[in-house]
């Protein structure tokens, strides 16, 4: 029993040591992990900062990477020597950029929020499909009195909205006392939704406590850009009648997760710029050859043309003739004549050498 008891403890021993001696050893002229992390975080801080500069005061880039440097001891040269120790060993620098990009998306996310609040508007939602984007309060005390019957809201949309996405407005109401039946009382719940081409809206009359919803959806209408929305709760007698107690606000928007419609859509779009191409080419044929037409019609009378002749129609002044041009004009119209005479003499003497019986 000894025996496999000493046997067990040598092995567990020689697995320490075998896993010891895996581990990668920093050298110690190295920056340690924790440190390096601070400064990474630091030193793209400071990069970032920079790359925003205006191109006059380029110059500060330089000044920030130093004030890194300094806030931690270090040089450029000692980063840049641990940087190459680092890259060499991949698993311990991805697992530094992970803590980093964590800091970072951490820091963007806070900053964002705090414009959210300068501005007065809700903060940036979460990418991701099935996301709860409500980002005010989550219960409202309605009484029914004429300051106060109603919520109303309007949410922006970003960028995380995606095409054809459904949204669900989801409140649990509940009746305070004194209780009413339920033909005095009725809230209403009402949302609506703006796209890029189109808006539509739904409403829902609230008699009864309980969860309550309205799903939004719509196809062919493009990008959303807001949501509203409110919820009504008159009464003619606030005294006698109980106040609306609606919480559990949510604003679930779901991505749609299908294909067909984009396939069908982006086929459409395709048939559609296949036929404004063919039209806008055989528009352009019909141009070009509407155009050779009239190049090979005045064809032959541009070829026929001297430039002196050309410059005369275009300018519309007359040629004047010299007396030598016009006598040698009459003496070419009088062979031309000639000839004419001399050959139609030539046809009626073959005509009647035809005629004549042999």
């Amino acid at each position: 029993m000894k025996n496999k008891f000493r046997f067990h403890l040598c092995l567990v021993c020689m697995l320490a040591f075998a896993v010891a001696g895996c581990k990668v050893k920093r050298p110690n002229d190295v920056i340690s992990e924790s440190k390096m992390e601070n400064l990474l975080y630091d030193y793209h801080l400071a990069r970032s900062m920079g790359d925003n500069l205006p191109y006059s005061e380029n110059y500060k880039k330089a000044l920030y990477i130093d004030a890194v440097f300094k806030k931690y001891g270090t040089t450029q040269a000692a980063f840049d020597s641990s940087m190459v120790w680092y890259t060499r060993n991949t698993e311990v620098l991805s697992k530094i950029y992970d803590k980093v990009r964590k800091r970072l998306k951490d820091e963007q996310e806070f900053v964002g929020d705090l414009i959210a609040k300068r501005d007065k508007k809700p903060k940036m939602t979460k990418p991701g499909d099935s996301i709860d984007v409500w980002p005010w309060q989550r219960m409202v005390r309605l009484t029914g009195e004429r300051m106060n019957n109603q919520y109303v809201f309007a949410l922006p949309t970003d960028s995380n909205y995606k095409d054809r996405d459904t949204l669900v407005w989801e409140v649990n109401y509940r009746f305070l006392e004194p209780m009413l039946a339920d033909s005095l009382r009725a809230v209403t719940m009402a949302m609506q939704v703006i796209y890029e081409k189109d808006t539509i809206n739904h409403w829902e009359t609230v008699t009864g406590p309980g969860i309550q919803q309205i799903r939004l959806f719509a196809d062919t209408l493009g990008q959303m850009k807001e949501i509203r929305g409110f919820i009504y709760y008159p009464v003619e007698n606030p005294k006698k009648a109980g106040a609306l107690l609606a919480d559990r606000f949510t604003m679930t928007r779901y991505h749609c997760t299908d294909t067909l419609a984009f396939a069908v859509r982006d086929s459409l779009n395709k048939t559609e710029a296949l036929r404004v191409d063919s039209l806008k080419k055989l528009s352009d044929k019909e141009k070009t050859d509407s155009l050779h037409k009239v190049v090979k019609d005045n064809k032959d009378e541009l070829q026929r043309l001297t430039p002196e002749e050309m410059n005369r129609r275009r300018t519309g002044t007359h040629r004047e003739k010299k007396p030598e041009q016009i006598e040698v004009e009459q003496h070419i119209q009088q062979e031309r004549l000639e000839q004419r005479r001399e050959r139609q003499m030539n046809q009626r003497k073959r005509q009647q050498q035809r005629n004549q019986p042999r």
